[in-house]
């Protein structure tokens, strides 16, 4: 936001706009003000409906809301399907050694589960950090594809272009998207709406986003028959089943390709191979395990799949940083940053 930002005498900790002293123009709502409004617009709707709450599991299914009031200490945790946008505040999130800023400014889209590190590193009481997550379900993603209103070339490109992006970006938030947000959170203070509209809304809401310049890997992965869908058949399967021990070539056959091209995709996808993208979910789990269940390292550990409480150790410090039980009791400090507690075991992960 332009300025500086004020929050005197605004309970909801929502940022002013400054004052705009030029004379009014013969467009009273150009691109650029008009989509500011529908940004404070949300931010306000959000703080109003999350209150002092850190998140809220919305009666709209698939709606979180969240809100931060300090920066937050990174954690794992796994994105599911879903849009992120940030009405304020910035947030990182970090996928195999490439960090995504999400802010007032552009949104995050995740197409399929993928392991992060991520967390808040903009809020404040005055200026809280404020976002609404919308999980995405495929099969609408699908039904909007399927359609005539929606060609090839309006889909985020063309067939194709999005098989060498990976499954996270950032987009450029639209005041169309800004308007469709706004009216989905409106539905929260009329129920009796919520069955029949939130859907509609909803659908528009992905519709806005597989026109964006960020809509082809959306598409590529929910196109039965494409190589990234293949490729998110195999990702699920892992995901569901990264406790199990990973045979590449079985899950080459799961997504009815030739091993080779599985490896290909599958790196373009997540940026990481089969393998490292289990053990990313295996350490991702067990931190959690022992952060929020209090199990020690060997039972989390092999909880995970680890067949050597050594090796989980030696995996685990490489990539947090630390041993185990000392990254935990690090997390746990009275010192330490408030965690990123709303990407913890909640619907609609990314947020």
């Amino acid at each position: 936001m332009a300025g500086v930002r004020e929050a005197g005498g605004l309970s909801s900790g929502v940022a002013k706009a400054p004052k705009n002293t030029k004379k009014a123009s013969k467009n009273p709502h150009p691109p650029a003000e008009r989509k500011s409004e529908l940004r404070r617009e949300l931010a306000r709707k959000i703080a109003s409906f999350v209150g002092t709450q850190e998140k809220l599991i919305t009666a709209i299914p698939g709606l979180l809301l969240t809100r931060r009031t300090a920066p937050t200490m990174p954690v794992s945790a796994t994105y599911q399907p879903s849009l992120a946008v940030v009405a304020q505040g910035r947030k990182r999130a970090t996928l195999a050694g490439t960090t995504f800023i999400f802010d007032e400014s552009r949104y995050l889209l995740t197409s399929l589960d993928l392991p992060v590190i991520c967390n808040v590193f903009e809020a404040s009481e005055d200026v809280p950090y404020l976002c609404f997550v919308l999980k995405l379900e495929m099969p609408v993603v699908r039904e909007l594809l399927s359609r005539e209103e929606i060609s090839t070339s309006d889909a985020g490109g063309t067939k194709g272009e999005g098989d060498d992006n990976p499954a996270m970006a950032t987009g450029k938030t639209t005041a169309e998207l800004l308007e469709a947000c706004c009216r989905l959170i409106d539905l929260l203070s009329k129920p009796q709406d919520i069955p029949f509209l939130s859907g509609l809304i909803q659908r528009e809401i992905i519709y806005r986003i597989l026109r964006g310049s960020e809509g082809a890997r959306l598409r590529a992965i929910a196109t039965l028959g494409d190589q990234s869908h293949r490729t998110a058949k195999a990702t699920a399967w892992v995901r569901q089943n990264y406790a199990k021990p990973l045979r590449v070539e079985e899950l080459a056959k799961i997504a009815g390709m030739g091993v080779s091209t599985l490896h290909h995709h599958f790196r373009a996808l997540t940026a990481m191979s089969p393998l490292q993208y289990q053990k990313q979910l295996r350490l991702h789990a067990a931190r959690e395990r022992m952060l929020i269940d209090g199990v020690d390292a060997a039972s989390a550990a092999f909880e995970v799949g680890y067949e050597s409480a050594s090796q989980f150790n030696r995996e685990y410090a490489r990539f947090f940083g630390q041993p185990p039980m000392r990254d935990i009791r690090r997390l746990r400090a009275p010192d330490s940053p408030p965690l990123e507690s709303e990407s913890l075991r909640q619907v609609a992960v990314g947020g």
